[in-house]
């Protein structure tokens, strides 16, 4: 089903707003720090489950310094989590999110733009 005049001049100009958006968003997104890595979830999920472990038997005790302990221990579990690895520096980049080209796919264009040549071509009758 084509679509109007008005709903395609409608769909164009949500679709630069889009990317207008997407490429503020991308600009504004900080780049230090490095992508967390699993080994760095799952030790600070261990820690905060001992934490929460050692502060209930804190309270059960009626021992506050053991509750301390166990809120500590949770904290430097998520602290360790979001560190920056010791291999990467603050400087270094973070990687573009986007694949290397797959066969059959050229570098020049993404899977997107393809789809949406595809789709003008179809609309224009091609």
């Amino acid at each position: 089903m084509a679509l109007s005049e008005q709903e395609q001049r409608l769909l164009d100009e949500m679709e630069r707003s889009f990317y207008q958006n997407d490429a503020d968003v991308v600009s504004t997104s900080p780049r230090s720090g490095a992508a967390v890595t699993t080994r760095a979830v799952v030790v600070a999920f261990l820690s905060v489950a001992v934490g929460i472990g050692v502060v209930v038997a804190g309270v059960a005790t009626n021992i506050p310094v053991l509750g301390v302990i166990g809120f500590v221990l949770m904290l430097a579990g998520v602290v360790y989590a979001f560190a920056v690895p010791k291999g990467a520096s603050e400087s270094d980049p973070l990687p573009t999110g986007r694949p290397s080209p797959k066969r059959g796919e050229s570098a020049d264009g993404s899977f997107m733009d393809k789809l949406g040549n595809r789709w003008d071509k179809r609309q224009q009758g091609e």
